[in-house]
């Protein structure tokens, strides 16, 4: 019967396809064994039954062939809280916190609205939410099956003050006011090379690919926005690290004012805002 550390072994068939091959066969021993990682090491010799070992073979498969950690395990941390994700969803990324970081320091009323768009699995909506009880977030994002896994996250943390509504970008917000908008939206270009590396190749296109050189979904969030800002209200919109300069243009373009790029904790230019002066 195998053990523990001689399942833990196994990381070593990660390597090609991970940059964390140990953390990853943990977790995924982890959550097989429903476990914590202090325990693995304080208990390498626990035996492995059969049901146990044909279920961690089947999740170290998955792995092996290139499918993302957080596909794999069906849950993915971002800012204060453990977010199920599945394939119908982007993966939250730590660099998106970053925009939760520029949020929360922005002085707004303390019942302010806020909208969320192009929610996923609901991380940005989610994370403000828990920071701030009295803001009333609405999310939206135009896939049904997304927006399943946002509300079971927000069902799971029990935020009350989160909606979730299915349409494209400020469709289903028609004739609403906001003090904040952000989102995430697609900003890589269809022919990006970076789209065949990696975790984005499971990842949904939708999410990720944006026409216009990765800039048309951007340019329709900016352009509009001010239509649903209150004034002075702020927008702040993720984008590539190579597109600063073009964002900050199109925020001038739609008569923003205050115009900032934040730099992510490597230095790249990842976050844009601005205040609306209508």
């Amino acid at each position: 019967m195998p053990q523990v550390a001689d399942l833990l072994l196994r990381s070593r068939e990660l390597a090609e396809v991970s940059d964390t091959p140990e953390l990853d066969t943990q977790l995924l021993l982890c959550r097989v064994l429903d476990c914590s990682s202090a325990w693995l090491k304080t208990w390498p010799d626990a035996p492995i039954d059969e049901t146990q070992r044909i279920f961690f073979e089947a999740l170290l498969n998955r792995r092996i062939i290139g499918e993302p950690i957080a596909y794999v395990l069906g849950e993915q941390g971002f800012w204060s809280l453990d977010l199920e994700v599945s394939d119908a969803t982007l993966i939250p990324r730590p660099e998106t916190e970053l925009l939760i970081e520029t949020a929360l320091r922005v002085t707004l009323p303390s019942r302010s609205r806020v909208l969320d768009l192009g929610t996923g699995s609901g991380a940005i909506a989610l994370a403000l939410a828990s920071e701030r009880a009295k803001w009333l977030i609405t999310a939206t994002d135009n896939q049904p099956a997304a927006l399943v896994i946002a509300e079971q996250n927000r069902h799971r943390y029990g935020l009350k003050n989160v909606d979730f509504l299915c349409g494209d970008w400020y469709a289903p917000v028609v004739g609403k006011r906001y003090q904040l908008i952000l989102s995430n939206p697609p900003y890589i270009a269809p022919h990006d090379v970076h789209l065949n590396c990696g975790d984005v190749r499971y990842e949904p296109r939708s999410a990720l690919v944006a026409s216009g050189h990765g800039l048309d979904d951007l340019r329709h969030i900016i352009t509009y926005a001010p239509a649903f800002l209150e004034r002075m209200g702020w927008l702040m919109t993720e984008h590539g690290y190579n597109q600063a300069a073009d964002v900050r243009a199109l925020y001038r373009d739609a008569g923003f004012q205050k115009i900032v790029t934040k730099s992510d904790v490597n230095g790249l230019e990842r976050i844009t805002l601005g205040c609306n002066s209508f």
